[in-house]
């Protein structure tokens, strides 16, 4: 894909579409998780093995993946046939992984669904992996990057409106029988239209071939070299420092968040409605469906917004404190027969997570025009696949710690409130607090990030005199080959 400063919106809306899926999948698939604890029978331990190997698998395969789509010569390029590949894969996958029947016992459940994870989660690879790498190379303008990933954070956001509805659906009897059942079908009407969003970014983001381009080798010969130059590619992009404190950030927050996400319907359900779920209603729902609306009406905007009026690493201090503020708020305002009250903290609580892609992803692409300096090379999609890789594995460790703090703190589903009033106390704290430690380290780690709008000016004009420098060189070669 040709880089330009300015990108049609038609573009940037191709992009969104795949960021769509991208978090559609994941959000649905956290609230179905429930599932298995609440109506499957799965364990505390069975809980966090599916929540963190498929995600170290994941991990895995991720850098892989990136050192193949880099290196890919072909009349499409480099991203878009995995972008297609992935997209379809994730789809099928996601609903066989579904089809879990509690006659089949929770043994064979667990390993049924723990083996079609895997399979998910390659397809996510497969697509993920290239289509960051895509929104990366998109434009080579420090403000036009944070347009890019704003767009595709709205239009991906939605997943987080809608996947709280699941909540209705799933537990009101007049559409299932039950929660178990319910999955099975739901699966079908999400992997479909998903799997299309998935598809739209291959089919209408153009790329240029690179069948001529000077790529590393595919081969299986090569494989052994293949890997050493993922390690490598590893060890060059973590010599960058800006980068390594954007891994450690987005790690420390997305971590530290999804660990307490995982516990959202037993916080609400247990501290508010004495374990009743049919009791309720829609105010599990409500948590999810109004946070995302904030972040899509107001923390995107906004954080567009202080983006280009204070700076990105200004605009990211900010969001994070006053994501703090809304934790503080949501400790105090989950009070037992007012769960409306929860509502005032959302748009404050909101700024943490919400703005963290948008900001952390237009800081990577200026990260990846320092890279290039140094080695010669674009390499979006080793540095989107590493970028990522702390992104999931965060996410892995995550859903294992939840699990973790259900032991710890002595929590069981089968008892109301009033019969473990401590636990469910102890699980509140965690939820408010815990993201908080996560927030203040980060803000730690990035108080020093020094790409500002002038340095990323100062970069691209050296990259404009390196290109410039290589062509000539190029065109000189050419003349002498000619000569002779």
């Amino acid at each position: 894909m040709s880089r330009t400063s300015k990108v049609p919106m038609g573009q940037k809306i191709a992009f969104g579409f795949g960021m769509l899926a991208n978090q559609m999948f994941p959000a649905i698939l956290g609230i179905f998780m429930v599932v298995l604890v609440e109506d499957l029978g799965f364990s505390g331990w069975m809980w966090s093995l599916v929540f963190l190997f498929p995600r170290i698998f994941d991990a895995i395969t991720d850098p892989i993946m990136g050192f193949i789509s880099d290196n890919t010569k072909s009349k499409w390029g480099r991203r878009r046939q995995y972008v297609l590949i992935g997209g379809v894969l994730m789809g099928i996958a996601y609903i066989f992984m579904w089809q879990l029947y509690k006659v089949d016992g929770v043994q064979y459940n667990f390993w049924y669904f723990f083996l079609w994870s895997l399979v998910f989660y390659l397809g996510l690879t497969i697509f993920s992996v290239p289509y960051v790498a895509m929104g990366y190379e998109m434009s080579d303008d420090f403000h036009e990057r944070t347009n890019i990933m704003a767009i595709a954070q709205f239009i991906g956001q939605w997943a987080w409106v809608i996947a709280p509805l699941f909540w209705i659906i799933m537990y009101d009897e007049s559409w299932f029988p039950s929660a178990d059942v319910a999955v099975k079908e739901l699966a079908i009407w999400v992997a479909i239209p998903c799997a299309i969003c998935a598809l739209v970014p291959a089919i209408f983001i153009k790329s240029d071939s690179t069948l001529n381009e000077d790529y590393e080798p595919l081969n299986s010969s090569n494989i052994g070299n293949s890997l050493m130059k993922i390690f490598e590619s590893f060890v060059a992009a973590f010599k960058i420092k800006e980068f390594r404190k954007l891994c450690g950030a987005t790690f420390l927050i997305f971590n530290a968040f999804n660990t307490v996400a995982a516990l959202t319907f037993f916080v609400i359900v247990y501290k508010l409605f004495n374990g009743d779920a049919g009791a309720s209603g829609i105010w599990v729902s409500m948590f999810g469906c109004l946070g995302a609306l904030g972040t899509t009406f107001i923390v995107i905007p906004a954080v567009a917004w202080m983006s280009k009026k204070l700076g990105k690493k200004k605009a990211f201090m900010l969001s994070q404190s006053i994501s703090l503020v809304g934790y503080i708020m949501l400790y105090f305002l989950f009070i037992p027969g007012k769960p409306w009250m929860y509502i005032i903290a959302l748009p404050f609580f909101s700024f943490g997570i919400g703005s963290l892609f948008t900001i952390m992803m237009s800081m990577t692409a200026d990260v990846i025009d320092i890279d290039e300096i140094n080695t010669g090379k674009r390499r979006e999609g080793i540095f989107g696949a590493i970028y990522w890789w702390m992104v999931k594995v965060g996410y892995g460790i995550a859903g294992a710690l939840s699990g973790v703090i259900i032991t710890v703190v002595g929590f069981n589903s089968d008892l109301a409130t009033t019969d473990q009033q401590a636990a469910v106390d102890d699980l509140h704290a965690f939820f408010c607090f815990f993201p908080m430690v996560g927030t203040i380290l980060a803000m730690l780690i990035m108080r020093n990030y020094s790409i500002t709008e002038e340095r990323a000016l100062e970069i691209r004009s050296q990259l404009a005199i390196q290109k410039e420098t290589k062509n000539e060189g190029h065109f000189d070669k050419q003349s002498i080959l000619k000569n002779n």
